[in-house]
């Protein structure tokens, strides 16, 4: 623990350091890029290659309720695509309105991250689609269940041979949780930010970089940085001051490792500015109290108003532009032999 504090002190001060050596007083596209790299089309996974028909099937399945017990919850009623893949509530409502422990996080750029969840129990988008089905508390079915429902319609069985070519049989909870991955690493949303990193340096105004400026002297880039603006590292919630209301041990629940309590996956910042309520318990609604509670907590500043200001300003240039629209599918029907919902 020691050690991990010394770490952050001198990445802090190497930020610190950032604007008055060598990167000038502002942050050009350059410079930018070296920070946040070059957002790419699609989040690739040679294991799981993206195709047309993969992610077609995968778009039918995130909205299809009937992976749900109850045939009434899909991936979207938590990660909702017209609200920037985010639901809006501090926790999620699941099976029998049974409420999660934790606020769900956008799916947007989620394929970005080198770990999905909160605590990080899963190691890729592949992995985290087939948690919520069978928790429990979110969609509480089970593997036989889902597979017997989509077996049951034609259309569907049509989509996984085309989907899966190479599989005897590719409906199968795997191949479930591979389309919807594959549809989920197509929903990158290039942002003002983006075009600014790719050389138009009037796309952003003066308020907005130096927004920017702030962001990268506060410190803030010690842990959000990379292409998602964050999702790329573990940190504890708390190096400096552990915020009072902090219960939820974070990664320890996972681990059971004494250094993990209180340890999250840094989300991506990407979306922040559309995504309220903030932290893994979805505790704070607004975006400038998030900032000063990161900036007192993980690094023992208090910001002034200004200061907050400034960094919600640059962090608005990471929403989605234009705006990520993705229609609902037409999903095929039941058949008699479809198993009944389960209330």
């Amino acid at each position: 623990m020691i050690v991990r504090r010394l770490l952050l002190c001198v990445l802090v001060l190497a930020n610190g350091c950032f604007l008055r050596s060598g990167f000038g007083q502002t942050i050009d596209p350059d410079q930018a890029k070296q920070i946040f790299g070059i957002l790419p089309q699609v989040a690739e996974n040679p294991q799981n290659p993206v195709t047309p028909e993969k992610v077609a099937l995968g778009k039918s399945l995130y909205f299809e309720r009937r992976l749900s017990k109850s045939s009434s919850i899909s991936c979207n009623s938590c990660h909702d695509l017209t609200m920037a893949g985010a639901d809006g509530l501090s926790t999620s409502l699941g099976y029998r309105w049974q409420l999660g422990p934790r606020n769900a996080p956008t799916v947007l750029n989620a394929a970005l991250e080198f770990a999905q969840f909160w605590d990080g129990r899963a190691k890729d988008v592949e992995e985290q689609a087939k948690g919520p089905i069978v928790n429990p508390k979110e969609m509480a079915a089970t593997k036989e269940l889902v597979v017997q429902r989509l077996k049951s319609i034609p259309e569907y069985v049509e989509a996984f041979h085309k989907a899966f070519p190479g599989d005897k049989d590719p409906v199968s909870f795997d191949n479930v949780a591979n389309a919807i991955a594959a549809f989920e690493r197509t929903l990158l949303t290039p942002s003002r930010f983006d075009q600014y990193i790719a050389g138009n340096s009037g796309i952003l105004t003066e308020q907005e970089k130096q927004g920017l400026n702030t962001f990268v002297s506060v410190g803030c880039t010690t842990c959000h940085n990379g292409v998602g603006v964050g999702g790329g590292s573990f940190q504890k919630f708390g190096v400096i001051h552990k915020p009072d209301w902090l219960k939820d041990l974070g990664r320890y629940e996972v681990t059971k490792n004494d250094a993990d309590k209180y340890v999250f996956k840094v989300p991506s910042l990407r979306n922040v500015a559309l995504t309220a309520p903030y932290f893994n318990d979805g505790s704070v609604w607004s975006l400038e109290e998030a900032v000063k509670t990161m900036a007192f907590a993980q690094l023992g500043r208090k910001l002034s108003d200004s200061e907050a200001k400034s960094i919600v300003t640059f962090l608005h240039t990471l929403s989605a532009d234009p705006g990520l629209v993705v229609s609902p599918p037409i999903l095929p029907a039941s058949s008699l032999s479809t198993p009944k919902p389960m209330p």
